[in-house]
This record gives structure tokens, sequence and C-alpha cells, in this order.
């Protein structure tokens, strides 16, 4: 029994030589990995110096498949559409809240990404997601491709999916009064908001259908649609209403918002519209 025991040892020894040996020789020389930092295009440094140094915001275009939903048709935008995306982010958005919130206010409640995607991320419901907000640190927008600087109601449509996303960044730091909201829409919520008449959802005092989804999504609907409406829109919005009561409602639900950027952030929420507004027709006349 010692001596086997003693053999059975002297094989184990020789096997781990000869794989040490063998895991020697396989060894490459030098590293086959490219750890060399791939040289800065002119957009990239251009991102660099309105996004990344100034608000700690990193503007993603090239194409990565961890960060989209792999079972849709969906394709990085093209390289010259990137640059006008950004711009016309930075005039309407990033501009508008710095003006009215202060210079640091985007950089200490931003989402630490944006991601472009240049097609259109369709719904098998026959909705299309305009931009999706990732846990507060990561916006996508969609449909960047076909992004018209001339023509406002695109560029609006654009800047609206980011100023809704942003709501729920500024609600992820600060709630709003959920319980308030919900007392004056309680029944109305539903998951078919897709289904419903845009007319029919605002004589119940919703601002678009989408808004019929859950309390967080109207609240961040009625922000985003009055931010990127001007004055006389919205009042015309409001008026095109043929309930009294869904005016009544709708208006409550904007007093909430009024209050919420006032009391959470110190932000004149008209002021910031105003800016908005401002700075849009910049975009589309320039």
């Amino acid at each position: 029994m010692k001596i086997l025991k003693q053999y059975r040892t002297m094989i184990l020894v020789a096997g781990v030589l000869t794989f040490t040996a063998c895991a020697h020789e396989d060894q490459p020389k030098e590293s086959q990995l490219d750890f060399s930092q791939p040289a800065k295009t002119e957009l990239d440094k251009w991102i660099s110096t309105n996004y990344l140094n100034p608000y700690n915001i990193n503007a993603q275009y090239k194409w990565d498949q961890n960060k989209v939903d792999n079972n849709r048709f969906l394709f990085p935008p093209l390289v010259d559409k990137v640059q006008p995306a950004l711009n016309i982010v930075k005039q309407i958005w990033i501009d508008s809240y710095t003006e009215i919130g202060g210079a640091d206010f985007v950089k200490l409640l931003a989402p630490r990404e944006i991601l472009l995607v240049g097609g259109v991320n369709s719904n098998s419901n026959g909705t299309r997601t305009l931009g999706i907000a990732d846990s507060g640190q990561r916006i996508t927008l969609f449909e960047v491709d076909y992004l018209d600087r001339k023509d406002r109601a695109n560029v609006t449509e654009f800047i609206h999916t980011i100023q809704h996303e942003y709501v729920h960044i500024l609600n992820q730091n600060k709630p709003f009064d959920e319980q308030a909201w919900q007392k004056i829409t309680p029944g109305d919520y539903t998951g078919t908001w897709h289904l419903e008449v845009l007319q029919t959802s605002r004589n119940l005092g919703f601002v678009t259908n989408y808004a019929r989804n859950n309390i967080t999504e109207d609240f961040a609907e009625t922000a985003s649609i009055i931010l990127t409406s001007s004055k006389e829109e919205y009042a015309a919005l409001l008026a095109s209403i043929t309930s009294a009561d869904g005016v009544a409602k709708l208006q409550r639900k904007e007093a909430i918002v009024v209050q919420y950027y006032r009391d959470a952030f110190g932000i004149d929420f008209y002021a910031l519209r105003d800016a908005a507004q401002r700075n849009t027709t910049n975009v589309v006349n320039n």
C-alpha cells in the first residue's frame, strides 16, 4: 500500500510538471490584445467640448449591442446626423435649464449618457418608442436619422422625448406629490392607452393618451407637453377640451407641476417654458 501511494504521488508530480511546461510553451511572447485607444474624431472632440467636459454627459453614437434591444430592428445613426441632433438637444434642453436653473443644474442632475439610435423603435401595438430613461443614468433617443431642424413640429416631437425622460430623472431625485396627483383622475388610467381617442382623454383631464398609462407618465407628459408648447399653444389645447371638468382637472395637474419645480428645484416653470420656446425658435430659424 505504501509503495502504491508513492507511485501515485510520482505520477501526480510528473503531470503537474508536464502541464506547467506545456503552459509555458503556449504563452505568446507578446499580448495579442489591442489596448491602444482609437484616435478621436472631430465629432468626438466636439462631444467632449460640448457635453462631456462641461456637463459630465457622454453622448454615445457608436454602436453597442449591449445597450439596445437586439430583438428589434435598430441601427446606429448616420454620423453626419449626430452633431446636428446633439446641437438641438443642447440648445433647447440643456441651455434652457442652465439659463433658468443655474450653470450647474444639468451637470448635477443629468443622465450620465445620451445614447443615439438612428431608426424607429416600433412596438407590436402600432406605437413608437421615442425615448427611454434607464435608471436615471442613460437616456436613449431614437429616430435621429429623421430629425429635420427646419421642421418645428419634428424638432418639437424629438425634444419632447428628452424633456419627458428628464422629468423622470428629476422625479427620481425628488419625488412629486403622487397622492395629490392620484386624487385628480384616479379611475381613468389604462394599460390600453394607445387605443384611446385623444379628445376623450383630454375631456377626462389628460394632456395626451400616453398620460393615461400611469401617474408617473401622466406627470412627465403634462410637464413635457407644456415645456414644448408656447403659452398660446397650450391655451389653445385647453380651449379645445369640451368638458369643463376635464379642463379643471388638467389645470390642477399643471399647478402641481409648477409647484413641484418651484419647491424642489427653485425653478420658475413658466420661465423655463419660455426659454425652451425661444431656443426652439432659434434652432428652427438658424
